[in-house]
């Protein structure tokens, strides 16, 4: 009788408590790598390719596209972070934090030997409860350009330096609101992205009508013309879609019928030269509905850092406008929602507190770091911010300036709902799948050969 193989002998198999810690020091060694980049103060890293090519940056989602990251485990967590992004614009680098605090506190109670699968069913109910809280301290407000500036602002800190950032942060806000158009969905492809290596990047500056990256079509073309009519054609040129909405006016299959109606309007129609670079500019437009942020500044890598910033900040702005809602930043949310975990957990039976305790512990990495970065004690700063939260009951963060707590609201730091909320929702998800894996097989298709 023939024999039958049942596995095929050269997988490699790791199995059960060595699989777990495998997969958490996997993910441990990502959230290191990540963890010095959090936040305003955070550091950057300078990533450097095949070719030579040099890019500093400390935008997690960058990192992570640019990295190369071998370990299957360490992979899956850049994906899910990197889906967190596409979804949200935001909180990749928070995403890797909490999802490496998941299971290094995971380990500490499996250690002990509680099994995995009770601590998943404590995450599940902690992310549940989570979830509850962070919709009773969402703070819902009609969306203007105060609040706005305000959610800009707190983003784009988080990616370039102050001074950059607060320069960046109007030409934000102004750009998404020029293009927002009522009862319909947000369409950030109307803001154009033109880069000028040029002066230095506080330069940047939004031009409410368009940059086309070519000069005048033919030579006996004036340089400047002022109180421009314009006449849009539908045929292979370029900007068919924009040119239209930034200056008003209808596209044009032919030109037979011809008429007024048909043409938009601009201010002020010239062209720039920057060496052997030309660029026509079309500004004063009468209310565009598509602009364009002209980046500049004096090198490659510096105008991709500006370019990264912007997508995150003008999608921190759109997801307020549509969340219509906001919540306090500067660590403020997680130290709440972890104090109410606590809270919580003693009306839960059984070893599930466990894994609702340590996933209110895992939620306090985000102030720690926040604090760490910054240069200051994070024990010492978590517990004063613990301390002045559960006395003022207020929504208290961590001043980055001082390391002393403050209601982040007061100071204008917010962060969006809609990050926070898929930010929960995906780390509890892959931290308690990575728990949950009791074998890691490299199996090759040799078998079916055979």
């Amino acid at each position: 009788m023939a024999a039958i193989k049942v596995a095929n002998p050269r997988a490699e198999v790791t199995r059960s408590q060595a699989a777990l810690a495998v997969n958490i020091c996997a993910a441990r060694g990502l959230q290191d790598v990540l963890r010095p980049s959090l936040g305003p103060k955070g550091a950057l890293k300078m990533l450097v390719s095949g070719a030579g090519d040099i890019k500093l940056t400390k935008d997690g989602n960058v990192l992570l596209h640019e990295m190369q990251i071998q370990h299957p485990t360490a992979s899956i967590i850049a994906k899910v972070a990197a889906a967190q992004d596409h979804v949200t614009g935001d909180g990749t680098t928070s995403n890797v934090l909490i999802i490496g605090e998941l299971l290094k506190q995971a380990d500490l109670y499996i250690s002990e030997g509680l099994h995995p699968r009770i601590i998943a069913e404590g995450f599940d109910a902690a992310k549940t409860k989570a979830l509850e809280v962070l919709d009773e301290i969402k703070v819902e407000k009609e969306m203007k350009r105060e609040i706005l500036l305000d959610v800009a602002r707190t983003s784009l800190r988080t990616k370039v330096h102050a001074e950059l950032a607060d320069v960046l942060t109007e030409a934000v806000v102004d750009s998404v609101l020029a293009v927002r158009r009522p009862g319909l969905p947000i369409d950030l492809f109307m803001v154009e992205i033109v880069e000028m290596r040029h002066k230095s990047e506080t330069d940047t500056q939004l031009i409410r009508g368009l940059v086309l990256d070519h000069g005048a079509r033919h030579p006996s073309m004036k340089k400047q013309v002022q109180d421009a009519f314009i006449l849009i054609c539908n045929v292979s040129l370029e900007y068919e879609k924009t040119l239209a909405l930034a200056c008003g006016g209808i596209a044009v299959n032919s030109f037979e019928d011809l008429n007024e109606d048909c043409l938009g309007h601009a201010g002020l129609v010239f062209e720039y030269s920057l060496g052997e670079e030309k660029f026509t500019f079309i500004e004063d437009c009468v209310n565009p509905l598509s602009v364009t942020l002209l980046v500049k500044g004096p090198n490659k890598h510096t105008l991709t850092q500006i370019k990264d910033a912007l997508r995150d900040g003008l999608r921190a702005v759109k997801n307020a406008i549509e969340d219509g809602c906001v919540v306090p930043g500067a660590g403020a949310v997680e130290v709440a929602i972890a104090e109410a975990l606590v809270n919580h957990k003693h009306r839960v039976q059984g070893r599930t507190r466990l894994g609702i305790q340590a996933f209110a512990d895992s939620l306090l990495i985000i102030p720690k770091v926040l604090a760490q970065n910054s240069g200051y004690d994070l024990q010492e700063t978590l517990i004063k911010v613990q301390t002045e939260h559960a006395e003022s009951k207020e929504l208290v963060g961590i001043d980055l300036n001082t390391g002393e707590p403050m209601v982040a609201a007061e100071a204008g730091v917010w962060d969006n709902y809609c990050v926070k909320k898929h930010l929960l929702h995906s780390c509890t998800v892959i931290a308690t799948n990575i728990l949950l894996v009791d074998e890691i097989m490299r199996a090759g298709m040799s078998s079916l050969r055979e």
